[in-house]
């Protein structure tokens, strides 16, 4: 018996993909989605103000913290560390950000199930796809107002923090659907 029907209580292991699933009913899928927008928003923010402090204490360091103040001032390094100041934010605007992850994730992994996708890879590379475009395009827009190289470096921050927590959110998703193991119940009701 491999270790992935072992861990989903099946004697045989598990395809990448089932094949859709006929008229099956899921639970918790609402539930997976509420919960993984608010740890997206939360997540983001945690990782951005993480990614400052470094960022901040590694500019220190070096000498070179009077060059780049609040929101960075220009340039590669201005802009990823503009990029994480971006992220913080993330958590004050919740009622634009949630709403955003909860559609984003909705019509990605939250249709994996319905479609027989049942292992955990695609929903936690979903998460970080989804994660990385929606921060790092944000992040990067208002870094693009300032120059191109702001924006890039923006990007590029703001990407990875979101790819980061986006995949955190797949997995939590992933963790509160267990799609497997709803596949694999059988209903034996004749009445």
């Amino acid at each position: 018996m491999s270790e992935q029907g072992s861990a989903t209580g099946l004697s045989e292991p598990l395809p990448a993909y089932a094949g859709p699933v006929q008229r099956r009913s899921f639970r918790r899928i609402k539930l997976g989605l509420f919960l993984s927008s608010m740890a997206a928003c939360l997540g983001v923010t945690l990782l951005g103000l993480l990614c400052t402090s470094a960022m901040t204490l590694s500019l220190g360091l070096t000498g070179a913290a009077m060059n780049y103040g609040l929101l960075g001032s220009g340039g590669f390094v201005g802009g990823m560390l503009a990029g994480c100041q971006l992220a913080t934010y993330n958590f004050i605007l919740f009622f634009i950000t949630v709403p955003a992850a909860w559609l984003a994730l909705g019509l990605s992994i939250g249709r994996f199930p319905y479609r027989g996708i049942v292992r955990r890879p695609p929903f936690v590379r979903w998460g970080a796809i989804w994660g990385a475009i929606l921060v790092g395009t944000t992040t990067g827009g208002f870094g693009l107002l300032q120059s191109l190289a702001t924006g890039l470096g923006a990007l590029v921050s703001g990407g990875s923090i979101g790819a980061f927590a986006g995949a955190g959110c797949g997995l939590l998703f992933y963790t509160i659907v267990k799609p497997a193991n709803q596949l694999a119940d059988v209903d034996v009701s004749v009445f």
